[in-house]
């Protein structure tokens, strides 16, 4: 298990970090950052790099508030194995990664993997608001997707784990190949979603550290128990990172390293 490098200017533990409408909180190895309002949903964007970089590197180019990894990615080709669209455009699509297509079982599942559940911002005749859905679902008259990221799996309201290929059982039931250790204890990246009082929306963000780490079925508890309508996991493990104000964590190797370096990022501009 990775060792977890935390970097903290200010102190956190088991207290709160305020700057409405964002709200973080630690507390047992967990960050769980709420995103609330309607401002926060024009200050949100998924982002790329070409070449692989961190996600502090990112918060920095960025000018960002806020910043946590998002998609899968081939760490060999540097290319994405997950959608990412930032003001309609999609800029990272999975079938031009020829790493993925190139491989017969990833091929033989493409279907699957490239209908993994995605968190959208849609465009709904000017109002925006979220969704978490599988990449191939169709939006609602008059909505057309503004910003997007996919990982995977859906936690709630119904785990996916084979419809996604994150597992594959034999005809007896066991488990024969599993993928982003979705059956093993490791960090995490989770989002959701929580609806309030009139329609409005919470966005719930847990940041899994290597303190407390889950497997997915904890990972679906945990969203589950903060009453969230829908939820799913972006890439973990050493590719968990957290970036707000001061608070710079991450899922590292070695003391002093500032992190994975990797493909997709969710931010919020200042």
């Amino acid at each position: 298990m990775k060792k977890l490098l935390m970097l903290l200017a200010i102190c956190v533990s088991f207290g709160s970090v305020s700057a409405a409408p964002i709200d973080v909180t630690f507390d047992d190895g967990i960050y769980h950052i709420i995103l609330s309002g309607d401002k926060i949903k024009k200050q949100m964007q998924f982002i790329s790099s070409p070449s692989l970089i961190t996600n502090k590197e990112a918060h920095n180019k960025s000018s960002s508030l806020l910043t946590i990894n998002t998609g899968y990615f081939d760490p060999k080709n540097q290319k994405t194995m997950s959608y990412i669209v930032n003001d309609t455009q999609t800029i990272e699509d999975p079938i031009f990664n020829e790493g993925m297509m190139n491989n017969p079982v990833l091929r033989q599942n493409l279907k699957k993997i490239l209908n993994r559940t995605e968190f959208r911002i849609l465009d709904c005749d000017s109002k925006l608001k979220y969704e978490i859905a599988q990449h191939d679902s169709k939006v609602d008259f008059l909505c057309s997707v503004k910003h997007s990221a996919q990982g995977g799996p859906q936690l709630l309201p119904n785990l996916r784990l084979e419809e996604e290929f994150f597992i594959v059982k034999d005809k007896e039931g066991n488990v024969i190949r599993e993928s982003a250790s979705v059956l093993h204890k490791t960090a995490r990246t989770l989002i959701g979603l929580k609806t309030l009082e009139k329609g409005a929306q919470e966005v719930h963000i847990f940041i899994v550290t290597n303190a407390h780490p889950m497997d997915i079925y904890e990972a679906r508890d945990l969203c589950s128990s903060y009453g969230l309508d829908s939820a799913m996991a972006f890439d973990g493990g050493s590719s968990t990172s957290f970036d707000y104000k001061n608070i710079h964590v991450v899922s590292t190797q070695e003391s002093g390293d500032t992190g994975r370096a990797l493909k997709s990022f969710l931010i919020i501009k200042k």
